[in-house]
């Protein structure tokens, strides 16, 4: 059976030898009842490296961003994000269904909107109107290429929510990547955010989970909206020692996929078939095609052992992650000259 490179996403990675060891090993307990000592490690952990005063362990990054717009927001609210939000397009409609929120849509730049255009939103307080209650940034951001925001606007959008009394909530699923070339501390980012969703099973390489993180009245409100959703885990900790086992191994090579993504980039920038190449600044790689449709080229690429992902009728993305290694890389540039 061939074994393919698989560049779909960071999230197809399989845990490593350590964190296998880490996982079979963890001291667990009832989560539900709080006793999981490697659920509650996790959670005070990654609460403290972000500065907040408390976290709560879910499944998915999903959950954690739409227990925070849940626990953020009442019926007939309004939230605020940009028209490539994840947690718009990529997250079932939940945000109707789960929260019975309305959505206004930002067309910012790569995925990233500014303080102006918030506060240029922001709908004034008529009985007619749905209430702006909550502002959702993206970093990085998946559908925009990896883009990421720099600190500077993230404080100016907090200036601008805490003005008008607004939330301000942060998808984290690629936050490590983010910081990674930023060089900001966690803490100092999420100093400007009520609440942020930190995913482990992306570029962490975990198998499952993401962890919420905020002060402690809003996760313990947060807590009772995962239970609601059925998120309420028993004995979690197996899956919790493998994001503490991400935490102390996985977050310093990051920088080692975005080079890879680089250096993808640079072969593909030279393609004939390529319409257009999003710019490439952390671990994903978005372009698209001239002639050929998204499924017409995984084919062609497939044929030749690399597994990417469509986007869209023309567009195609890859992802670079733990698994993904120099031998990979090179056998990937050559395949990607050989269709040229």
């Amino acid at each position: 059976m061939q074994k393919f490179i698989d560049l779909r996403s960071d999230t197809v990675t399989r845990p490593s030898k350590g964190m296998l060891k880490a996982m079979m090993s963890a001291t667990v307990g009832d989560d539900v009842f709080g006793e999981d000592t490697s659920v509650n490690n996790l959670e005070e952990r990654t609460a403290k490296l972000f500065g907040k005063e408390a976290g709560l362990f879910c499944p998915s990054g999903t959950m954690t961003n739409q227990v925070a717009i849940k626990t953020h927001t009442q019926p007939s609210d309004e939230l605020i994000c940009d028209t490539h939000a994840h947690i718009y397009i990529n997250e079932g409609g939940g945000i109707a269904f789960n929260s019975g929120v309305q959505v206004k849509l930002l067309p910012g730049d790569r995925g990233r909107i500014s303080a102006q255009q918030v506060s240029e939103n922001i709908n004034p307080a008529f009985d007619w109107l749905p209430r702006t209650s909550l502002v959702c940034l993206e970093n990085t951001v998946n559908r925009a290429g990896g883009s990421y925001y720099k600190l500077n606007d993230i404080k100016e959008i907090s200036e601008v929510c805490k003005k008008n009394n607004l939330k301000l909530h942060l998808d984290g699923a690629r936050i490590f990547n983010a910081l990674a070339e930023t060089g900001d501390s966690p803490v100092e980012t999420a100093n400007y955010f009520d609440s942020i969703s930190i995913c482990f099973s992306k570029g962490l390489g975990c198998p499952v989970g993401s962890v919420l993180v905020g002060d402690k009245e809003f996760i313990k409100r947060a807590r009772r909206v995962r239970k609601v959703f059925g998120g309420g885990m028993r004995q979690a900790g197996f899956l919790a020692a493998a994001g503490i086992y991400a935490l102390d191994n996985n977050i310093k090579r990051l920088k080692d996929d975005h080079l890879r993504a680089k250096k993808i980039a640079e072969v593909l920038k030279n393609c004939s078939f390529i319409e257009e190449l999003l710019p490439v600044e952390t671990n994903i790689i978005i372009f698209s095609l001239k002639e050929m449709t998204s499924e017409e080229f995984l084919k062609k690429l497939s044929d030749k052992g690399v597994k990417g992902i469509g986007f869209g009728k023309k567009m195609v993305r890859f992802v670079t992650h733990l698994d993904f290694d120099d031998t990979m890389l090179e056998k990937t540039l050559k395949v990607l000259k050989e269709l040229n």
